[in-house]
């Protein structure tokens, strides 16, 4: 399947003959990097002579990290040694004049060809196909950190590799949270931007020793997390799913440019609010903000943190606010705020307590049975295609 990145609407037309027919057309970088996100039938894309070099070469940039596989090929209007040059430091495969038509087409059996060995050699190595789970609220105080943790702690002393990365740069509570001293942080992952490998990830996590879950600290100067940049949050994560069977995100409350990058990666997206008008409203926003920017639907799971507090508000209040159902109720509990003090998750603390229990149904109920849906997918598009999985 190819897409063509293009801002010209008639632009599909004028190369379908190059193109083919199995070819979709897109005008802006979002709606392309969220459609390679979605779709790895994806295998070509053709960037258009009226798309910025610039932004045609960090699509192409990112691609190479995360789809080594797919070929990327750039139309211009004129070719100079500088544009080529530029276009094919970052991945791109080839450079074609925007009227050479047959030029196209043969660039793009070339192009189809190297995807095909690529495919065919990576194939021979077992490498694990990660899910990403997002954790977000827009307001803070609402136990999103404490959520994470115990999700992630609960994945890990369940027998899968997890890796808990606390995004939140300025002022991350996972480490405090799990009582870890950790020596190293996101922030020295910015040195080895560009070159992050498994080896790389391995030296920048933490383990937590009671449950195995390994865990990238944020950094302990809040004026790092301006010095950290996006790509190399998107690197991370890229590599931390080839290396673990899960990665949960703590995120700060806010979309910030990193969190929109984390979203735009992740699997499954955890939405969570309390029984106050405040938390509700910015539920609603982040939903519309999610709807506006393209986030798939299916992918969210509606928390509902501590559900049962008195407070003139019940959670079917919560449903008609956010026109969406809510997934999982987790009771409130004094036992929570104990166990966080005391550095101890409260899924080891206390394995039979209702909040436990509550974290435990999302996690078997809506992250679990999600990876293993993928999975039969991703057997079903081998079995039709024999070459890429798709995401859903």
């Amino acid at each position: 399947m190819i897409i063509l990145w293009d801002p010209d609407p008639g632009a599909l037309e004028r190369y379908r003959f190059a193109l083919g027919p199995d070819t979709t057309s897109l005008d802006s970088s979002n709606l392309v990097a969220r459609a390679l996100h979605d779709n790895a039938q994806v295998d070509q894309v053709v960037i258009g002579k009226d798309v910025p070099l610039d932004e045609a070469c960090s699509l192409s940039e990112a691609a190479r990290l995360d789809r080594p596989e797919l070929g990327v090929i750039l139309l211009r209007a004129r070719i100079d040694v500088t544009t080529l040059s530029q276009a094919l430091r970052s991945g791109v495969r080839e450079v074609v004049g925007a009227d050479d038509h047959t030029g196209l087409a043969d660039a793009l059996r070339r192009s189809r060809e190297l995807t095909s060995r690529l495919v065919g050699h990576a194939s021979g190595g077992a490498t694990r196909d990660g899910k990403v789970i997002t954790v977000f609220s827009a307001k803070g105080g609402v136990g999103k950190t404490t959520l994470s943790t115990n999700t992630a702690v609960h994945l890990a002393s369940g027998g899968q590799k997890t890796l808990l990365i606390d995004l939140d740069l300025s002022f991350g509570d996972v480490a405090i949270s799990l009582q870890l001293v950790p020596d190293r942080s996101i922030f020295d992952a910015v040195s080895m931007a560009g070159s992050i490998d498994d080896e790389a990830l391995r030296d920048l996590v933490t383990t937590h020793e009671p449950s195995g879950l390994d865990v990238l600290c944020a950094p302990n100067d809040p004026g790092d997390a301006d010095r950290i940049p996006v790509s190399t949050i998107g690197e991370l994560i890229k590599v931390a799913r080839r290396c673990y069977d899960y990665v949960v995100v703590d995120t700060p409350p806010s979309f910030t440019e990193h969190v929109l990058g984390a979203v735009d990666l992740s699997d499954i997206l955890v939405l969570i609010a309390t029984l106050d008008i405040p938390a509700v409203k910015n539920l609603r926003v982040a939903i519309d903000t999610l709807d506006m920017i393209g986030s798939p639907k299916d992918a969210r799971v509606i928390v509902l943190n501590r559900a049962d507090a008195k407070v003139g508000l019940r959670p079917e209040d919560v449903e008609s606010a956010i026109k969406t159902a809510i997934a999982v109720n987790i009771p409130n509990s004094l036992s929570v705020p104990a166990s966080v003090n005391r550095g101890v998750p409260i899924v080891l603390d206390e394995p039979r307590a209702p909040v436990t229990v509550a974290i435990k149904d999302l996690v078997d109920a809506h992250i679990r049975p999600h990876a293993v849906g993928q999975e039969a997918e991703l057997v079903d598009a081998h079995a039709r295609k024999g070459l890429f999985r798709s995401r859903r």
